[in-house]
């Protein structure tokens, strides 16, 4: 018998800690490593059970549940081995804060919050295996790829559901700064459109502005005006996939470097001025900490990168007009 291969399947009883959770997040962290096709694969094929029957993805687990979990072997872990330590010395170098329930961050542009989809490892498989102590470490909310900044990864349970609790009523202040097309005239703009998922040929997930879509509203507000482009604080008053980047594409004001919902001229005149990714970075969010019982708020700084662009653009300044 091949060593790499389990014996046998496993007999996982649900405690309360990980009741209401979804069997699929379930799965990715009981199995880490395992690419994520390969965990709705398990599911699709009745490998995974639960008290003995199939399960979809969306099943919520409850407190006294056995999962079956199968024996996976470890070359369908996927190819690319363990994350290098240079990955996990780049997370540790982007440490914004941290206690014993919970990590901030500040994400680089380019790595992806989870891997997937030909991308072997992301942020929260490179913290997993850096510190394989912490057995329950989650993401609490996600960032696009190319987005920097403030990304959230509970060390428990408990501190995933509240925090996931204040996000889904809005108590979590997030805010970021966006390069936007166009020399912003007036002050704070509220953009009020729903959102709706689509699929584009090919599979690529997009999202449109549709009045059959979920209430999606953002808060733009001027910070510098240049000639042709405008950087913007922007505030999330919800949360939903994509949510800037659509907003800012519907008033006619597309993120700088954004290839998917934004303007090629736009963007190649953005290259002219050093731009090579997508000008978004989550600058700081705020949140109450329920053991420390206050309020806590973290920034992470704009990267040289980006702050090269404006100085490069600085230069054909024309003023704020807030009137």
């Amino acid at each position: 018998m091949n060593d790499k291969t389990p014996a046998k399947a496993r007999l996982v009883s649900i405690d309360s800690r990980h009741e209401r959770q979804r069997i699929d997040n379930y799965l990715l962290g009981a199995l880490k490593g395992v690419p994520k096709s390969h965990i709705y694969r398990l599911l699709r094929t009745g490998q995974v059970r639960v008290n003995k029957g199939r399960i979809k993805p969306l099943y919520r687990l409850k407190a006294g549940d056995v999962v079956r979990i199968p024996p996976v072997r470890l070359d369908e872990r996927g190819d690319a081995g363990a994350p290098g330590r240079r990955l996990a010395q780049r997370l540790e170098e982007a440490l914004l804060y941290e206690d014993e329930d919970l990590i901030i961050l500040d994400k680089p542009s380019g790595m992806a919050v989870h891997g997937g989809s030909g991308i072997p490892h992301g942020v929260i498989e490179i913290l997993r295996h850096a510190r394989p102590h912490l057995h329950d470490m989650e993401l609490v909310h996600r960032l696009d790829r190319e987005t920097s900044g403030c990304l959230m990864v509970s060390k428990h349970r408990e501190m995933l559901l509240d925090l996931q609790r204040q996000l889904k009523a809005d108590h979590i202040h997030k805010q970021y700064l966006a390069l936007l097309k166009g020399s912003w005239r007036g002050g704070e703009c509220l953009v009020d459109a729903p959102l709706c998922k689509n699929q584009r040929q090919g599979g690529e997930r997009v999202v449109r502005v549709s009045s059959q879509g979920k209430g999606a509203r953002t808060i733009f507000r001027p910070q510098a005006v240049f000639s042709g482009a405008s950087l913007m604080a922007v505030e999330l008053c919800t949360g939903r996939m994509h949510q800037i980047r659509v907003h800012a594409a519907h008033i006619g004001c597309p993120i700088a470097g954004d290839r998917k919902y934004g303007d090629a001229a736009f963007n190649t005149m953005m290259k002219s001025h050093g731009l090579r990714r997508l000008f978004l970075h989550a600058a700081s969010l705020e949140f109450f900490h329920p053991r420390r019982g206050e309020r806590v708020r973290v920034s992470a700084p704009l990267g040289k990168e980006l702050e090269q662009v404006l100085t490069n653009l600085g230069e054909f300044t024309v003023g704020c007009d807030e009137t």
